[in-house]
């Protein structure tokens, strides 16, 4: 932000906190399983249980007491699917009263997720075999790992050519042994197979780059491989340098895994804008652009419903998280199966 004031002569902004008080503040953190009570204020207890959308994430339900009274509000934002391939399914908690829920894919049903295997086979196989790179701008935390994941499958079956896989973020190397490390949280499919010597995340063709002089030389190397990195929307971050040196050459491909919000690079590359602009110069979007929506963490219309009607008895669902049109999709179908169903304002205060 500062270089962008800088050459806009505007004032310098300050950083909103230190790394001294950042590690200060980590001193009051202190973990809680999933399935514990706990007190939050006078009359409110919370429980924390699986989302299923990334490693750790929780839906948070609300026991708030009025005398004899006892409301139960849940909250799910953001809401994982079912048959991941790392993660175990969301839980479903029962007896809500109210439920603010998430409405990101409110007006889609997703591919089931093993379709996301065969077509990135195809993809990276068609790439590979006219000589180019596949780049993935991937969310470091739990896509880039489903990403390997699934590389890792096609590579063990011999579904696609050995080729060098790059994990070309330092983030995402860090959460990735993260995953490792925390492996009580992973599916038990997952769990065995670390655990009998066939880490997912550890295979011969796979290398982790930390420096930036490891990341400059990937764009030197003419050779085939795939590379991914972050931002997943590809507003920020080390795919930048990737996009502007490939996305010209129509050998490459930009292979898209995850959500692309409006007005993000990442959705003018989905959109195949015949230009597209990269640290203020104008490149020509030569590379193929392939788009696996199927390998998305959160849940679709179909899920989405399923989830709320596990939580019945409830007296009505807040949509959130979502652009509108598909949170109005969404809140339409929940009316259909009779559901007391309400789309919030920004700043509305609502009573319960």
């Amino acid at each position: 932000m500062n270089k962008i004031n800088r050459r806009l002569g505007l004032p310098l902004r300050a950083p909103l906190y230190t790394q001294k008080e950042a590690a200060k503040a980590t001193r009051i953190f202190r973990p809680i399983a999933y399935g514990q009570k706990f007190f939050v204020a006078k009359n409110i207890y919370a429980t924390l249980h699986n989302a299923g959308h990334i490693l750790g994430s929780a839906i948070i339900v609300l026991d708030i007491r009025d005398g004899e009274e006892n409301t139960r509000l849940g909250y799910a934002v953001d809401l994982g699917r079912k048959n991941l391939p790392l993660l175990d399914d969301p839980y479903v908690p029962r007896r809500l009263d109210y439920l603010i829920l998430e409405s990101t894919y409110g007006d889609k049903v997703h591919a089931p997720i093993e379709e996301a295997q065969s077509r990135l086979r195809e993809a990276v196989s068609r790439t590979l075999r006219r000589g180019g790179k596949v780049l993935i701008p991937s969310f470091t935390l739990e896509r880039a790992q489903e990403v390997i994941y699934f590389l890792n499958e096609l590579l063990k079956e011999k579904l696609i050519h050995a080729v060098p896989v790059y994990v070309d973020s330092p983030l995402a190397t860090d959460i990735t042994e993260a995953f490792t490390r925390h492996r009580s949280f992973l599916n038990v499919h997952t769990r065995r197979a670390i655990d009998e010597g066939r880490s997912p995340f550890e295979f011969l063709s796979l290398r982790f780059t930390r420096t930036q002089e490891e990341s400059k030389a990937l764009n030197a190397d003419r050779r085939p491989m795939i590379i991914i990195a972050g931002s997943g929307m590809c507003e920020s971050g080390r795919i930048l340098h990737h996009l502007a040196n490939n996305i010209e050459d129509s050998r490459n491909m930009v292979l898209v895994v995850g959500y692309m919000a409006r007005d993000t690079l990442g959705k003018r590359i989905v959109d195949k804008e015949r230009f597209v602009r990269i640290f203020g110069v104008e490149y020509a979007l030569n590379a193929e652009v392939e788009v696996i929506n199927s390998f998305s963490g959160h849940a679709d219309r179909n899920e989405l419903l399923e989830f709320a009607q596990g939580c019945l008895p409830l007296k009505r669902v807040f949509l959130v998280h979502g652009d509108e049109g598909h949170a109005q999709a969404l809140a339409s179908l929940f009316s259909e199966k009779g559901i007391n169903v309400y789309l919030p304002s920004k700043d509305e205060e609502l009573l319960l």
